[in-house]
């Protein structure tokens, strides 16, 4: 009897009661009309950001605010500041401006709270040694001086694609983010600040005399050095720019914004992007009735999460994502009721595929036809590969898949012609790789690009060999060879998109598994080796996001968590591991953790946005990989079903 059986045979219902009563929850969660959302948290920088938004233009809802402050202050950690992330250092940037939400919320700068948060602040150099994002933010209610920010024209709007910055060379994020900012940045508005809150004790030197706002990056020191050189000089040539060049520039930057507002889905559909439209629009003289201004306001209103005494805001929305992970969790649950649900889920996805041609992905792939998903409920300049693959992996693996066959045809095609050189897929773009732009003066958090990844080229094999047609052979085999190039030594894959090396090691090893390399394959031995090596003693698995600084954290170790234990699982199952002793302690670890209600919970954050900058925490993480894992094991395990 092997490891998996004598499971079974230890407790024989345990785990099919446990998939019946995480079937029974999800079903419950699912919306009406098929799909699934659950909450996407980020850090408090969003929250506090929120705060100053309002403050910024003078529009203030107290009751809010006075939620959004509660929210603030419960997530002060022990260390007095504010972590980017479940039991994380403390982020400066992120201290700073929940310390200035609070202040502009009316909280007393002598109270314990404050006083501990200052103290932490100025310990490690004060408010001068934010990132760029903070100094902006600082630059607009007028605490920093403007040469404190990079220098980030609006001129830039027009220049040739040839140039060496353009907008066009930048992840999607990145440019939604900066076009509205190139505005706000070159007319230099001052935040209406009704309340006059100013935020001083925050400087070790005060803020006009300081001269070192800018630090040279870990790498790439000499080229950041060009670049900075290049800012300065470029400060200097400012006031020789023809008035009539500024002006089409902020005419072509307001015409970029106005043609991807995106109804009440937001510019990008991403809160950062959101605020600096609607800022840009009353910078530019919208006045408060505008049409595209109110729109513009309501799509931030509706990333709050409003309960009870308390409120955060969403950096975005993730029903596409939820709701496709959410039906290949119920198809691997396999009974009647998890079927229709997944059904009603796909015939959700199905009108929500982009199949116009407007995206500005079409800047690097001219003569692709559309016909990728989205992450949020609507966002169609810029749908994503990995949404795209799960959602079409999840259509083919439908009893009836020829009831999505023209979505799915569409969705390869697309997927097939968005592949990089390198053979590699990225989430939005292909080929931006552009890396030098990394160290511009603006990008000090490093995220300014979208180059391929292991996860989501993962994803995208997995849907390749799935299908299998012959024309996308080609496009597999550079797949496997990339996956292939890109596995660390020690076994494992980087996790761009989520937490970590667990999650890329499970993302890879289901697509090699479906691309038919066997198990027997060194590279898939090397994976087990190093899953097997991560193993707690618990018989769960788990990865801090400590593990994407390893040169501060070596350590990547972490507690053990119900999303990475599944992915753990799930990655076993794929490599042939499915009877060892390895899975069997993980699937027991799952049934012991496994809440009243059906489902798992656990406080930690589930992925990066960007890492060593911005992380998420997918509340439905805990609801549908577990349900996935242990499905999946009963299946390979011939486990009787329900």
């Amino acid at each position: 009897m092997n490891a998996a059986a004598a499971q079974s045979a230890r407790f024989p219902s345990n785990l099919d009661k446990a998939i019946g009563a995480a079937r029974d929850a999800l079903i419950r969660s699912q919306g009406p009309d098929g799909h699934w959302l659950f909450e996407l948290e980020a850090d408090c920088t969003i929250p506090a950001e929120y705060i100053l938004m309002m403050h910024y233009l003078d529009e203030i809802e107290p009751e809010l605010e006075r939620k959004l402050a509660v929210y603030l202050r419960e997530h002060q950690a022990a260390h007095g500041g504010w972590p980017l992330y479940f039991g994380g250092a403390l982020d400066l940037s992120c201290t700073v401006k929940a310390y200035y939400a609070l202040k502009l919320a009316g909280d007393d700068p002598q109270a314990p709270h404050m006083r501990r948060a200052r103290e932490a602040i100025l310990a490690r150099g004060g408010a001068a040694h934010v990132n760029v994002f903070t100094r902006i933010a600082l630059a607009l209610f007028g605490e920093v001086p403007w040469r404190a920010v990079p220098y980030i024209p609006v001129e830039i709007m027009l220049m040739p694609k040839w140039f060496p910055f353009h907008i066009d060379k930048v992840s999607y994020w990145s440019r939604t983010v900066m076009v509205p900012l190139f505005v706000l940045c070159t007319v230099k508005p001052v935040a209406r600040n009704p309340r006059k809150v100013h935020v001083r004790e925050l400087f070790v030197k005060p803020p006009e005399e300081e001269r070192h706002y800018f630090r040279l990056p870990r790498q790439g020191r000499l080229l950041a050095r060009v670049f900075f050189a290049i800012d300065r000089l470029a400060r200097c040539i400012d006031p020789l720019i023809p008035g009539a060049m500024r002006k089409a520039a902020m005419r072509r930057a307001e015409a970029w914004v106005l043609e991807r507002l995106n109804g009440e889905d937001g510019l990008g559909a991403i809160f950062p992007a959101m605020v600096n439209a609607l800022e840009m629009m009353v910078l530019l003289g919208y006045p408060a009735d505008d049409p595209r201004r109110v729109t513009a306001k309501r799509a931030i209103e509706k990333l709050l999460v409003v309960r009870g005494e308390r409120a955060y805001c969403q950096p975005c929305v993730s029903p596409v994502w939820d709701t496709a992970l959410a039906a290949l969790a119920m198809q691997e649950a396999g009974d009647g009721q998890a079927i229709s649900a997944a059904v009603r889920a796909l015939d959700w996805l199905l009108p929500r595929q982009v199949l116009e041609e407007v995206g500005d992905w079409r800047s690097r792939r001219p003569r692709v036809p559309g016909g990728g998903w989205p992450f949020q409920f609507g966002n169609a300049h810029y749908p994503d590969l990995d949404d795209t693959a799960v959602v079409a992996w999840a259509m083919h693996q439908a009893e009836l898949p020829e009831r999505y066959g023209t979505a799915i045809s569409r969705a390869l095609d697309w997927l097939v012609g968005m592949q990089s050189e390198n053979g590699g897929f990225a989430a939005f773009d292909a080929d931006n790789t552009h890396y030098n732009l990394n160290y511009i003066p603006f990008a000090d958090h490093g995220a300014l690009l979208d180059p391929p990844t292991s996860d989501v080229t993962a994803r995208v094999l997995a849907l390749l060999s799935r299908v299998r047609r012959p024309r996308d052979r080609d496009a597999a085999e550079r797949a496997i060879a990339y996956l292939r190039r890109e596995q660390e030594a020690d076994g494992s894959w980087f996790g761009r998109w989520g937490t970590n090396y667990i999650y890329g090691t499970w993302s890879v090893l289901v697509a090699l598994e479906l691309a038919g390399i066997p198990s027997d394959d060194p590279a898939v031995r090397r994976a087990v080796a190093w899953l097997l090596s991560r193993q707690n003693d618990d018989g769960g698995w788990g990865e801090s996001n400590d593990s994407y600084d390893r040169e501060t954290h070596p350590d990547t170790s972490f507690a053990s968590t119900p999303y990475q234990t599944a992915w753990a699982v799930l990655a076993l199952i794929a490599a042939g591991e499915g009877g060892s002793p390895a899975a069997a302690r993980g699937v027991d670890y799952l049934l012991r953790t496994q809440e009243g209600g059906g489902l798992w919970s656990h406080p930690s954050y589930t992925s990066p946005g960007f890492p060593r900058v911005f992380y998420l925490k997918y509340h439905g993480y805990c609801a549908f990989f577990p349900l996935w894992a242990l499905a999946a094991y009963r299946r390979r395990t011939e486990s009787p079903a329900p």
